[in-house]
């Protein structure tokens, strides 16, 4: 089962209409969902790992490479199919690293490097550090010239899916007194010599995905493993990082959806005082303002992706998106909890997993606080019209 080829144009205020590509990619991601991950959350969770053979598995789908080239062996689609299909891992792989490599990657880097990643190969992209999380440019990973190429010396820090990662992009600082200007983006493969996964974080929620600390102790890149231009990182990552936050948008969007459907499905079930709860009104009223929160949710990141694809400014909207989705995701988890009563305090049921992973959407790839800077920066940089 492959992801669709689609080559669809679209007009911005296209949001909710789903082609026929889009909606056979929905439909068999869905299925994969239930029929596969499902019965592996609760295993995954606890064991702090993805379940062997699972990134194959979603290889052979097509997820991890859904806008990588055909000539490449991706699927050739869209970042809005990407935003339809987004986990975790499929959110990274697709809207940064992939991503990334396709719009500021050699030719030789692109074609050493985008196969690899459409089979399975896992790419984890090495920006945060301990003291630079919301200021992810004040680094202190350098980079040094050499004879052959550089040197990199650093630690990086909540770097999601290190341990699987068999290539990373990692940005160091190659001329401090620039300061962010002096940022270079370099491809780092897994086992380089001084390139270290460290310790593994024990996260409140995402546990399956590995968060680890990547250490840098003279690593030496050649050449040819410049990534971009020197003292390009930073413009590379912003922009990138943009696309990312419709991708968080849409990973949000889908853990509220999946908590709603457990809330509706428990609340026709579960009976009190001789009927369902459903049949109460309060509970109804839950429920329906879920659904209004999850609607509104899912036209921003429809909205957001479908002005990416359409070549239009969303830099805005993505902030917007990111901030507003995370909330909605974080509410929607705490109000499926409250439906499953008691019984969504315990681990026997999926409502408290999805609160706990609802918290991080506000947290990575720049934190609410950050995206309401964006957002004011944005609408505050023209005069407001009158």
């Amino acid at each position: 089962m492959a992801v669709p080829q689609s080559h669809t144009t679209f007009t911005p205020g296209s949001l909710t209409e789903l082609t026929e590509d889009e909606q056979m990619l929905q439909t068999s991601v869905r299925r994969f969902a239930a029929e596969v991950i499902a019965p592996l959350v609760q295993s995954m969770d606890e064991q702090q790992k993805y379940s062997p053979g699972l990134i194959e598995k979603l290889a052979a789908l097509g997820l991890m490479g859904i806008e990588i080239p055909e000539e490449f062996g991706g699927a050739g689609g869209t970042f809005f199919e990407a935003i339809l299909a987004v986990g975790l891992v499929v959110d990274i792989q697709n809207t940064l690293c992939v991503n990334s490599l396709r719009r500021w990657g050699s030719e030789a880097q692109q074609q050493t490097w985008l196969p690899r990643l459409a089979n399975g190969m896992i790419c984890s992209y090495a920006l945060s550090e301990a003291g630079s999380g919301s200021d992810a440019f004040a680094m202190e990973t350098r980079a040094v010239k050499t004879a052959s190429g550089y040197k990199l010396s650093g630690r990086k820090l909540w770097i999601s899916n290190a341990r699987e990662a068999g290539v990373f992009l990692v940005f160091a600082n190659l001329n401090p007194d620039a300061g962010y200007r002096g940022i270079t983006a370099f491809i780092v493969p897994a086992g380089t010599p001084g390139l270290t996964v460290g310790r593994k974080e024990d996260k409140l929620g995402i546990r399956a995905s590995s968060t680890c600390e990547v250490i840098f102790d003279g690593v030496e890149v050649p050449t040819d493993h410049l990534f971009g231009e020197e003292g390009k990182g930073y413009k590379l990552a912003i922009e990138v990082l943009n696309e990312g936050r419709i991708g968080i948008g849409a990973q949000m969007l889908g853990l509220a959806q999946g908590a709603w459907n457990h809330a509706a499905r428990y609340a026709q079930q579960r009976k009190q005082f001789g009927k369902a709860i459903a049949e109460f009104q309060a509970v109804q009223f839950t429920l329906a303002e879920m659904a209004t929160d999850i609607a509104a949710a899912r036209l921003m990141v429809y909205n957001a992706a479908r002005r990416k694809d359409a070549g239009l400014t969303y830099v805005t909207e993505a902030a917007m998106t990111k901030y507003f989705v995370s909330q909605v995701a974080e509410r929607v988890a705490s109000q499926c909890v409250e439906v499953f009563g008691g019984n969504g305090y315990v681990r026997d049921y999926p409502a408290e997993k999805y609160f706990r992973d609802a918290k991080i959407g506000k947290i990575y790839e720049g934190t609410s606080n950050m995206q309401l800077m964006t957002i004011a920066k944005q609408l505050l940089s023209e005069p407001v019209k009158v």
